[in-house]
């Protein structure tokens, strides 16, 4: 599974890395866990609003940083 948090770099998107790696290690199994900081990378998911969580490509949550259990819920969901 990719996991990717875009994101330029502020406080929030950092949070919602930490969080998104934190979710990975508890899940278990092999996860890339990536931080898009490049502009046209996170307007090209059409997102307008950072931090945003990706998973295998499809945008999942932007605008909020969510906690370890609400990333592993996004993991799980097929949506």
């Amino acid at each position: 599974m990719k996991i990717e948090i875009l994101g330029t770099g502020c406080a929030k998107c950092k949070t919602l890395e930490a969080a998104a790696k934190e979710a990975a290690a508890k899940v278990g199994g092999f996860h890339q866990v990536v931080k898009v900081d490049d502009v046209v990378q996170i307007m090209g998911y059409g997102v307008m609003s950072t931090p945003a969580l990706v998973i295998d490509g499809v945008v999942k949550s932007s605008g909020k940083v969510l906690s370890v259990e609400e990333v592993i819920a996004f993991m799980g969901s097929k949506n």
